[in-house]
């Protein structure tokens, strides 16, 4: 059993002069197509590095160009010199200048030696293809191409919008169902040989030299018609990344490609030292009988991709950050955001982080400060509570907290008073815990004892900006957690919510409360509402508050602990 290797090589000729003279030596015939767009120099440089190797052939050149008919052409050419020229040969495996071996050549004639009929070839119907990224499918072959999408991009974009305008559908000859698969194959002689003496060659020639990239379907297509066993699928390891490009393997990835136990891998970089040193040095001891399989790294090559195009949650890169919608989750963990808690509750920052564990920060989109737990100046990461730098990109800001406290629940305080350009940030954020109490601000209007005609233009300013708040937050975009109470609810039986929330913050604590913050002095808040009313200004988000305080706190004891039977 002898099989010899077809090259294209374009580019790193050292590189491609290294691997044919590997195969060569070890009697396989190599036959070396270079693009002829290389220049002559380089040309007779790679030829002399290869002399005195008796099976080594350099068949006429193409200048090749992706996508178009010019590879088939170069692949035809060499093809047909290798046939010809070795007689003996069994299997033509067709590689690139950026191939490289994997295994001894011994384990590649023993496993074609215990399947000498078979053809390695990807052949996939055109329709049941699902891995192509950003072409075209069927229409690849009932469309013309003439022009290089590369080099000709407009030309090439506008004339398949006029073919699709004026219905224009190419006929595919008669016998012929198109398939699609990976360039590199290894097929028989017999295979090769039919399929290049085919009476129909020259209309199917003709057919595929205006199909987009007919590398990828014209021996994919044709293997069908001549082929007595197909295997589909490819001896070469070849990985794609997200957009169609290959995947480059560099000197990290030995042992990656040790385990994959495939005969060939492309591509390596040039510049991979280690790589060649290892796979074109001497031969292991002992014969390996692993069946190729790729299926081994696809875990690693699957991950890889999900790193490049999603990221990890709540971390932006430059790939994905000005494209709305391509990060991986906005933030990186949950978090709390509480409304009114503050102001209706006079401790309710200190208590809260007792309960919790939770670092707990006052109002960090405060107009004049960002107001970290225990007045901080510079939080983690090198935050800095400079209210400027966080207004130039509040959504950062809250990103670059969440990221840099990770494993440490953040929660912090928010209201119709503070910028409220991170609204729609956070009811849209799925890891945000959102819980309201609506009107909670009137208190510290009350407390203030500012003249009326002040505090009503304060409070109609807050209660707009509160009302436009709670729209966002119950809009159908809304993918935070929201708990929303009014503050008459809230005050007539405060431990309920309470609780909820704490379980719903620590919830492996699971136990209940005993003490509750100290609730602020809402004696005479009723009548301050009506005052409110009588000068011109509606309050309705606080709830229904009697004129005569009908809904009051309990009296403050001091620290003492709330009891709940």
């Amino acid at each position: 059993m002898s099989v010899g290797f077809v090259m294209l090589v374009h580019t790193a000729l050292d590189r491609a002069a290294a691997v044919a003279r590997h195969w060569a030596e070890r009697d396989c015939p190599v036959v070396i197509h270079v693009d002829r767009r290389v220049p002559r120099a380089e040309t007779r440089a790679f030829a002399a590095a290869l002399t005195g190797l008796a099976n080594v052939r350099f068949c006429r050149r193409h200048r090749c160009e992706w996508g178009t008919w010019s590879i088939v052409a170069a692949t035809i050419t060499g093809t047909r010199m290798a046939l010809n020229e070795f007689p003996e040969l069994s299997h033509v495996f067709l590689v690139s200048g950026s191939c490289l071996p994997l295994r001894p050549v011994d384990e590649l004639r023993s496993y074609l030696a215990e399947r000498p009929r078979t053809d390695f070839i990807e052949s996939v119907t055109a329709d049941e293809v699902d891995w192509i990224v950003g072409g075209l499918g069927r229409e690849r072959f009932t469309l013309r191409f003439p022009f290089a999408w590369k080099r000709h991009r407009r030309l090439f974009d506008g004339y398949v919008r006029l073919q699709r305008q004026v219905g224009f559908r190419r006929r595919i000859p008669v016998g012929l169902e198109p398939h699609l698969g990976s360039q590199w194959w290894c097929l028989t002689r017999q295979t090769l040989t039919a399929i290049l003496n085919d009476p129909a060659r020259t209309g199917h020639m003709r057919y595929f030299r205006r199909v987009w990239i007919p590398d990828e379907c014209y021996f994919q297509t044709l293997v069908r018609r001549h082929s007595t066993r197909i295997e589909s699928r490819s001896l070469t390891l070849s990985k794609f990344d997200f957009q169609g490009k290959p995947h480059i393997f560099y000197d990290d990835h030995l042992e990656l490609l040790r385990r994959s136990d495939c005969f060939v891998a492309r591509k390596a970089w040039p510049q991979a030292n280690l790589l060649y040193d290892t796979f074109l040095g001497p031969g292991t001891a002992g014969m390996n009988r692993a069946e190729p399989n790729p299926a081994r790294i696809d875990r690693l090559f699957s991950k890889a991709v999900e790193r490049r195009t999603r990221g990890r949650a709540g971390l932006y890169m430059q790939s994905r950050f000005p494209r709305e919608g391509w990060e991986n989750g906005p933030t990186s963990a949950p978090y709390s955001v509480f409304e009114g808690f503050s102001e209706l509750f006079e401790d309710f920052e200190d208590w809260l982080g007792r309960m919790v564990g939770a670092r707990v920060h006052g109002h960090l989109f405060h107009p004049e400060r960002a107001e970290f737990a225990d007045g901080e100046t510079v939080f983690n990461g090198g935050l800095s509570d400079s209210a400027a730098l966080r207004d130039h990109a509040p959504r950062a800001f809250l990103t670059n907290l969440v990221w840099n406290t990770r494993g440490e629940r953040q929660c912090f305080q928010f209201g119709p008073g503070d910028r409220q350009e991170i609204g729609w940030f956070l009811a849209r954020d799925p890891n945000a815990q959102i819980s309201v109490i609506t009107g909670a601000w009137a208190v510290p209007l009350f407390h203030s004892h500012q003249s009326f005609v002040d505090l009503r233009k304060r409070a109609a300013l807050l209660q707009r900006t509160e009302a436009r708040h709670l729209d966002i937050l119950r809009a159908p975009q809304t993918r935070a957690r929201v708990r929303i109470w009014t503050m008459a609810d809230f005050v007539l039986n405060p431990m309920e919510p309470l609780q909820i929330l704490i379980d719903e913050i620590a919830p492996r604590a699971q136990r209940r409360l005993t003490e509750a913050p100290r609730l602020a002095d809402l004696t005479g808040f009723g009548q301050f509402l009506q005052t409110l009313k009588n000068q011109g200004m509606k309050p309705y988000l606080m709830g229904d508050f009697p004129a005569d305080d009908g809904v009051r706190a309990a009296p403050a004891r001091p620290r003492r602990p709330y009891l709940v039977q």
